[in-house]
């Protein structure tokens, strides 16, 4: 891979031009075809998510399982409004100055989780740098309003790194998620492209810590991305490290570049190839894993639970 060079776009953000890459428009392998969405239960949900006014991951990220999964009746709530403190190269929500502000979000976000009947609810966030506790107390607010109101749902966190400080992560893991997933995105040696403001052993610390003082009540998570340059050699290391840090749930899917903007796709990543690193990562012995080009970190999270709880 050449050296990468970057340049502004009119809105400030930062493009990488990186030698041999993936044009943005180009045919996607055959794999990647799925159902457009749009069924009734799609529009059902869709609706209520406006009339709720609420953020969901699967909109902001433009996830490619969103019709799958809304017409199953599932979805991975987003809370702390639309806009993130930080820039990372894949990701597609907005960066900017936050100022959402919502004491009653928690209450509506509980509202419709069970208006749907999630049995399996995820709670993620945008980074709120910006906030004296990081974002913290507003994961703790939505998990005491679904225990509330929904008591029979299982409640998995998607979390941010809280900059690896221990109080915002022990005041979340108080509140006994069933799950607590932070995603570590790429392998270590990509970080300075993909995650700036975050690093990769700061992020398994967090890990660590959150099963440390969870124990065996709270199931720790993890996921990445192929496609960004990385080897397969880099990926099973970075999977051994996780699994030093007590990591019990892998996800790996295929990067899908959002806008010209983003980083580009340097790699689209073989089903088979996705077989082989499933195949290593439960050998390295996780207790549930799913790897394929649409997973995602949200994607059948009721199932991968299970299969963890089976594995014990």
């Amino acid at each position: 891979m050449s050296a990468t060079r970057s340049r502004a776009n009119p809105g400030g953000a930062r493009v990488l031009d990186m030698g041999e890459v993936r044009p943005f428009r180009e045919r996607k392998p055959p794999w990647f075809k799925v159902r457009a969405p749009g069924g009734p239960r799609f529009r059902e949900l869709k609706d209520m998510m406006e009339s709720e006014a609420l953020n969901t991951v699967c909109e902001e990220a433009a996830c490619p399982n969103i019709g799958d999964c809304w017409d199953a009746g599932t979805a991975t709530f987003m809370i702390l409004g639309d806009t993130c403190t930080r820039r990372c190269g894949f990701c597609h929500v907005k960066t900017g100055k936050p100022t959402h502000d919502d004491p009653l979000e928690p209450l509506r976000v509980a509202q419709s989780v069970k208006r749907m009947g999630l049995r399996h609810a995820v709670i993620t966030s945008v980074d709120r740098d910006d906030l004296p506790d990081l974002g913290s107390r507003a994961f703790v607010g939505v998990i005491r309003s679904i225990r509330r109101m929904a008591p029979g749902c299982k409640v998995e966190v998607l979390t941010p790194d809280f900059r690896g400080e221990e109080m915002p992560l022990a005041r979340v893991i108080a509140e006994r998620p069933d799950v607590f997933n932070h995603n570590v995105e790429t392998v270590p040696r990509l970080y300075p492209l993909a995650r700036r403001g975050s690093r990769f052993l700061r992020s398994c610390r967090v890990l660590a810590n959150a099963k440390d003082m969870g124990g065996d009540g709270v199931v720790t998570k993890s996921g990445l991305m192929t496609g960004l340059g990385e080897s397969r050699e880099e990926m099973l290391e970075t999977f051994g490290v996780l699994r030093e840090h007590g990591v019990q749930v892998l996800t790996v899917g295929q990067y899908l570049r959002p806008t010209e903007w983003h980083l580009p796709v340097v790699r689209y990543w073989h089903p088979d190839e996705f077989a082989d690193l499933e195949r290593e990562a439960y050998a390295l012995g996780f207790e549930s894993v799913a790897a394929g080009p649409l997973v995602r970190s949200s994607y059948h999270a009721e199932q991968t639970l299970e299969r963890a709880a089976a594995a014990r």
